[in-house]
């Protein structure tokens, strides 16, 4: 997960910020001293990093935060905001145009950054939203690519125009355009050619089009993992060809991030969305604050609740809900919730979003995303009577579980442990999400434990 190391090492300057009592000016510069570390090392622009310290240092050595009585939650407070600041302060809606006027979205990037595939995610988002979007190949260079679209529009349920690689990328949009006018179609999406670098063809290809046609959004594509460079790709872009906003991929990955923290302040353009994973679902608005919250180890429960209603039917979560207060919820319980948190993106995304949740499982057993095959082929290998009561399980019914799962037997008593810590943890879940008027921090909606 991108930040992890960043935000551990921010998570344990402000651990001892809180132990002190009161903070002294050379408290608070030592401690800035080694944020400004942390976020160097997570690959942040340097001049970004230098002009952050300074906008915190001048408010965290006031008056109003050293005399406090919690002087270490006001400079986190401070550090919040400021890092909120720094990418935006708010999200950025992607401008279209009204009614069935049509939008043209031009998608731009270095080869490998997941440009086509972003566009397929972005052409599936606004489907959802209620658009007719319509995916364009204009990368003729690259034959992968066209294929690469049509299987991903085809996943998406949104039309491929295409004319193959006999002619110019600039012929075939403007046919694209017209096609969208015939078919009622409201977003065109433009999926450009990369390069492995930015070169002269690349761009006059770009401007030529950005010329010649009527284009709503340039957005461009960047990949997390290649940190700074990403932030160098997107000031030449800009200054180039113009760009309106970026889209950043791969921020699910243990990079370093620093691009998502940078982008905004070196070029001035908002970043739209992110990318978290390889479905075609997974793409998120980009909050800033959300984001803030994640890195400084504060949760991000909006984004938590989102993915939830999304991932789970309402009336299950209520049935598993009352299960779990009755001390019924069985394997065939456990089950089903794991599947869920994996449509949310898996049980470590799932907590990294859980405010104080994270940190008080870290030692915790809990199941890998990828073993939930082997976590199935020992449920179903269970009596329906000992999926619904575990204390019946006994060595020799393990035995018996482990050789029709076709699994050592060390992996069935790993899956009961998990399984009895896992509820000790949806408990705990469940209370802090409980209340009697609101039915929770979620309204009506339960968490699916």
């Amino acid at each position: 997960m991108a930040f992890e190391s960043l935000s551990d090492k921010l998570q344990n300057i402000f651990k001892n910020l809180r132990g002190k009592g009161r903070l002294s000016e050379a408290d608070v510069k030592t401690a800035l001293k080694e944020v400004k570390m942390a976020l160097l090392e997570a690959d942040v622009n340097f001049k970004v990093v230098k002009q952050f310290i300074n906008s915190v240092q001048e408010r965290a050595v006031g008056q109003d935060v050293l005399t406090s009585l919690t002087p270490g939650q006001m400079v986190i407070k401070i550090v919040n905001e400021e890092m909120i600041t720094l990418m935006g302060s708010e999200a950025t809606e992607l401008k279209l145009k009204p009614g069935n006027e049509i939008s043209v979205l031009m998608m731009m990037g270095l080869q490998g950054a997941g440009k086509t595939t972003m566009a397929a995610k972005l052409a599936m988002r606004l489907k959802g939203k209620g658009k007719k979007p319509l995916l364009v190949a204009g990368d003729i260079y690259r034959p992968a690519a066209i294929e690469q679209l049509k299987v991903n529009g085809e996943k998406a349920g949104v039309p491929v125009f295409s004319m193959g690689t006999g002619n110019k990328p600039l012929n075939i949009i403007k046919a694209a355009i017209e096609h969208a006018k015939a078919n009622d179609i409201n977003v065109v999406i433009l999926d450009t050619a990369g390069r492995l670098q930015i070169d002269e063809d690349m761009m006059a290809e770009l401007m030529e089009i950005r010329e010649s046609i009527d284009i709503t959004q340039t957005l461009l594509v960047v990949d997390a993992m290649t940190g700074q460079e990403a932030v160098n790709v997107a000031k030449t872009f800009d200054e180039k060809i113009g760009i309106d906003g970026v889209i950043i991929t791969k921020l699910d990955s243990d990079t370093r991030g620093g691009a998502s923290l940078s982008i905004r302040a070196v070029t001035g353009k908002p970043v739209l969305f992110s990318g978290i994973g390889e479905k075609l679902t997974d793409l998120e608005q980009f909050y800033p604050d959300r984001m803030a919250s994640r890195i400084l180890g504060m949760g991000d429960v909006l984004t938590l609740i989102e993915k939830a209603e999304a991932a789970v039917d309402a009336e299950k979560a209520r049935e598993m809900e009352k299960k779990l207060k009755k001390a019924e919820f069985g394997f065939d319980d456990y089950l089903e919730s794991m599947q869920q948190i994996k449509q949310m993106g898996g049980l470590s995304d799932v907590l990294s979003m859980m405010p104080g949740i994270g940190g008080k499982l870290a030692g915790a057993d809990l199941p890998d995303d990828k073993a939930l095959g082997r976590v199935e082929a020992i449920i179903y290998s269970m009596t329906p009577k000992e999926r619904a009561n575990p204390s019946l399980l006994n060595p020799s019914r393990k035995n018996r579980i482990a050789k029709g799962a076709g699994v050592d037997i060390a992996e069935v008593n790993r899956l009961v442990k998990q399984f009895e810590q896992s509820r000790k943890m949806m408990k705990q879940m469940g209370g802090m999400f409980g209340g009697k008027k609101r039915g929770g921090m979620f309204g009506k909606f339960k968490l699916p434990f």
